[in-house]
């Protein structure tokens, strides 16, 4: 399974919020062994994210969109995701008795609160009000790192790949020094390998089968000087 994220707001793009949704997400489904191909940060406009998602939701299994949803009027994420499936927005029932049932009022709830695109599957907000909702194969997310965990893994499961396993082993040594065996442990090993210079190298050995990646890490930590983790 593959996957894209998008991450809404234009907070994020002037740099006045970190997008710590984005890496929380992409951690989540990379254990669940769902390959992130695209990570994407749109501006708060019901054009760009229907583009964006539009687009996306054609090329990839599942797209994650998380931000804009409430009922204010920056928050455009549901009109976005209407307009990618050419859908109306509509007041959901079944969000607005959730609501009921959790203590609030249909009266003291603001115009717009349980609008999700017409025909979408609600995903009601554990720990919120504004609902999220499942539209194709498009997952929508509130903003809000608390609500947007929660959310999530309310749904995890439909999230299914192939497990990644993983191994990292620090060298210190330049990464130049450190090609030469890159390239003999690719062809000893069914593994990936990624290098990450900094102080030191942190090289990262991934791959489907655990025994492998196990015997690839051994195999380098006797052919490099570490570092202790």
């Amino acid at each position: 399974m593959n996957a894209a994220v998008v991450t809404v707001g234009d907070e994020l793009l002037a740099g006045r919020t970190t997008n710590t949704n984005a890496t929380w997400l992409c951690e989540r489904l990379a254990e669940r062994g769902v390959t992130v191909e695209r990570v994407t940060t749109v501006p708060d406009r019901i054009g760009d994210i229907a583009t964006v998602v539009g687009d996306y939701s054609a090329a990839y299994d599942a797209v994650l969109v998380t931000g804009g949803l409430g009922p204010t009027h920056d928050d455009v994420t549901m009109a976005g995701i209407a307009a990618t499936f050419d859908r109306e927005l509509e007041t959901d029932e079944d969000v607005l008795e959730w609501l009921e049932e959790h203590g609030y009022s249909r009266a003291d709830l603001t115009s717009g609160t349980a609008e999700i695109p017409a025909g979408a599957r609600p995903l009601h907000n554990e720990a919120g009000v504004a609902p999220g909702a499942v539209c194709e194969n498009v997952y929508v997310l509130p903003g809000v790192p608390g609500e947007m965990r929660a959310m999530f893994e309310s749904v995890a499961d439909e999230f299914v790949g192939t497990r990644t396993y993983r191994k990292t082993v620090v060298a210190d040594e330049p990464e130049s020094a450190l090609l030469d065996r890159f390239e003999t442990l690719r062809e000893e090993f069914d593994v990936a390998v990624g290098s990450y210079p900094g102080e030191s190298v942190r090289v990262e050995l991934s791959g489907p089968d655990e025994e492998t990646v196990a015997a690839a890490e051994a195999w380098l930590r006797e052919r490099v000087e570490t570092v202790e983790e």
